[in-house]
């Protein structure tokens, strides 16, 4: 549950998204009583197949029994495994949520976080290809293998999006996910509107 970010003072949940601060969101996770996880992410269509790909993997999910389960689950440490369709889906609907709810207060912390993480947070490098990007990184370790696996999950343009892009690098970072994202973007179609 270590945090990476630069060394500040507490964050607010807009920084916290900007910073993956994970000892935030350790925190946020004690507030949640017994099965407010399962039934959230069942909402985002994360925890099912998308129907995109023939014999698709689906999500892993273990109700968290306890505070640490807790805490680990709503990091994505232990607990649930999702694959990168299933991740793209639940960007979609996180997407599609923040722009129907425009002047929600959640709505407007969330957005302006992931655009903040892409634009110079932990995300940063994702949005060096020129057009706005939201998206957030996450790093976890390989059960398998014991190093880390890199994630970023994200969209573009940040207002209005075009493409969900999701980026797993096996052996990686999250901040490799989000290079390679920023590259994707740099020379997609999206790109040269």
């Amino acid at each position: 549950m270590a945090c990476t970010h630069p060394d500040d003072a507490p964050f607010n949940a807009r920084e916290a998204l900007t910073w993956s601060c994970n000892s935030y969101f350790a925190e946020v996770a004690l507030a949640l009583r017994p099965g407010d996880l399962g039934r959230m992410l069942a909402k985002t269509n994360l925890l099912a197949s998308t129907g995109l790909a023939p014999r698709e993997s689906t999500a892993e999910f273990r109700e968290p029994r306890d505070s640490a389960q807790k805490q680990l689950a709503l990091l994505g440490v232990d607990g649930i495994r999702v694959t990168p369709l299933e991740l793209a889906a639940a960007y979609r609907w996180l997407a599609q949520q923040l722009a129907s709810h425009p002047n929600s207060k959640a709505a407007s912390v969330v957005a302006a976080g992931l655009e903040d993480s892409a634009s110079f947070g932990m995300a940063g490098q994702a949005g060096l290809g020129g057009d706005s990007v939201a998206g957030k990184t996450g790093t976890a370790p390989d059960p398998v293998s014991g190093r880390t696996n890199g994630w970023f999950a994200g969209w573009a343009p940040a207002v209005d999006p075009k493409v969900i892009v999701v980026v797993f690098v096996p052996g990686g970072r999250g901040t490799d996910a989000a290079h390679l994202a920023g590259e994707f973007l740099r020379h997609s179609p999206l790109e040269k509107r």
